[in-house]
């Protein structure tokens, strides 16, 4: 998204080694699940890993045709959509729906409920933990089975409210 304010918004993509050990890592998550990580899943968590922030799709198909090494190759948009399912179904992005974009999971690692909180002034969003099980609870009270939970809260982050 960007920062839109004028104070300091630190970096909170990976690079280097960080990024081949988070991108190897969930490609081991997807060997075990018995799935592959092609190509170009793999290209787009990498470009939401590098990012570290919510990214619209379309900014990410402009990215993966932008790669400076030419290792990108060309995508055409349902090439990133399928890429963009299939890393949320295996829990290692999430889309975030009030802001229309992605974001890789920090949390990949464990089973979880994701929670945003997404500050309104700069758009930096950051996952929490949350609990699932009153929800649980209730969903079972109502004869309902969760499959997935996204909580987005908005606000200020702590730089925006100084």
């Amino acid at each position: 998204m960007g920062a839109a304010c004028e104070h300091h918004h630190p970096d909170s993509g990976l690079h280097g080694g960080g990024l081949i050990a988070a991108l190897d890592a969930a490609e081991g998550a997807c060997r075990a699940a018995g799935e592959r990580m092609t190509t170009p899943r793999r290209r787009v968590l990498e470009l939401l890993l590098q990012a570290g922030e919510p990214v619209k799709a379309y900014d990410l198909i402009a990215a993966f045709n932008d790669a400076p090494d030419g290792e990108g190759g060309v995508a055409k948009p349902p090439t990133v959509y399928r890429a963009l399912d299939f890393l949320s179904r295996m829990g290692l992005a999430h889309r975030i729906a009030s802001i229309s974009a992605y974001v890789a999971c920090v949390h990949a690692d464990a089973d979880h409920s994701a929670a945003f909180l997404i500050c309104d002034c700069c758009g930096t969003t950051r996952e929490v933990a949350m609990p699932r099980s009153g929800l649980e609870a209730s969903a079972r009270e109502a004869g309902f089975s969760l499959g997935h939970v996204t909580v987005e809260g908005h606000g200020r982050c702590e730089a925006c409210g100084a």
